[in-house]
């Protein structure tokens, strides 16, 4: 496979542009045209066609685009297994968001190697976005994440959920509860839909964050209340920086998985998700 043919491809579907890919990819304009020629000679078929308005794909061009997708994925997977081809079966790359690798990597990982010991396991700790971007590049093999995006070629599953819970260093009860010192917690859309319609009068706050260990060091800095997963709040409450706001409504967060429409049945994958469902449902059981 002449994978740079489908980088091309790829990159020029997303530019419209000859000159514009040539800067991309780093390479000179004839050999980006000469790089399209030879893809529309394997399939005796137009690609794109070119006018002063722009690149445009033709049908044929656009039918392509999804299998070109899929062959840059598979490319990357089968890139990353031979070069880190030694003792072990095979390698994944995982992702998990960033306030659940704060929780449950450890034990999560620790899981995956009892039950895959022939596995080499590469972990990164990210936000949805980019996790949705990675595994649609083939970048990702599994995610643990917070936002499906719903792509053509993932598929997502919901595997428990994580609660936050509202802490303050000065109130016990919502009616102490501040404005001006609240620190908004903006975890993901689905969890400020939530907020705003569980507290509108506090979706304004002057002080915002994305993520778990930064509003925690907020809170210990600045003081306030603001929203933590149920352990962060439970560690506040035993450091005595602060404790549980008593009438506050719980708001929780789905957690989902996300694989390739290929692998969502592979035995490994299907390993590395029901450790995670464990954890998710062990911490459910304890709140």
């Amino acid at each position: 496979m002449q994978v740079e043919l489908i980088e091309t491809f790829l990159d020029l579907m997303e530019t419209r542009s000859f000159n514009r890919t040539a800067e991309r990819l780093n390479i000179t304009q004839s050999t980006v045209s000469h790089r399209v020629k030879a893809l529309e000679a394997q399939f005796n078929r137009k690609l794109f066609t070119r006018s002063k308005g722009g690149t445009v794909p033709t049908a044929s061009g656009l039918r392509f685009l999804d299998y070109a997708k899929a062959l840059q994925n598979q490319w990357h997977e089968a890139t990353r297994a031979v070069a880190s081809a030694g003792t072990f079966e095979r390698s994944m790359r995982l992702g998990i968001q960033h306030d659940l690798a704060e929780t449950f990597a450890g034990d999560w990982l620790a899981a995956v190697r009892r039950e895959l010991p022939q596995t080499e396991i590469y972990m990164e700790a990210d936000y949805s976005n980019q996790m949705n971007r990675d595994l649609a590049a083939g970048e990702l093999d599994l995610a643990i994440l917070y936002t499906p995006h719903y792509l053509p070629d993932l598929h997502y599953e919901r595997i428990g959920e994580l609660h936050y819970i509202l802490v303050s260093t000065e109130a016990r009860d919502m009616a102490a509860v501040r404005p001006e010192s609240y620190i908004r917690s903006s975890y993901s859309p689905a969890f400020d839909r939530a907020h705003r319609l569980a507290l509108p009068h506090l979706s304004a706050a002057s002080l915002s964050a994305g993520q778990n260990m930064a509003i925690a060091g907020l809170l210990r800095s600045l003081g306030g209340a603001a929203y933590v997963t149920s352990a962060t709040a439970e560690r506040l409450s035993d450091s005595g920086i602060a404790t549980a706001v008593a009438d506050a409504p719980v708001i929780p967060q789905a957690v989902y998985a996300a694989t390739s429409l290929r692998t969502r049945h592979a035995h490994q994958h299907r390993k590395i998700i029901g450790a995670m469902e464990l954890l998710l449902s062990s911490m459910q059981a304890q709140v």
